[in-house]
């Protein structure tokens, strides 16, 4: 069973480059500008996210 996780983060730039130094990849779909899909190092997707809107 695949698990995919969505993180919350403050700043999105800075969580990308630390999941990419952890081993993780930039998938090439991203749906949104808010948002970044990766892959974990073992292939499991993530979502990494900034919440936008009136509850950010």
């Amino acid at each position: 069973m695949m698990m995919h996780l969505d993180i919350e983060v403050n700043d999105l730039s800075s969580a990308v480059e630390l999941a990419l130094a952890l081993g993780a990849t930039v998938t090439d779909f991203q749906p949104q500008d808010d948002v970044r899909v990766l892959f974990d190092p073992t292939g499991h997707p993530l979502c990494l996210f900034v919440r936008t809107g009136p509850s950010a």
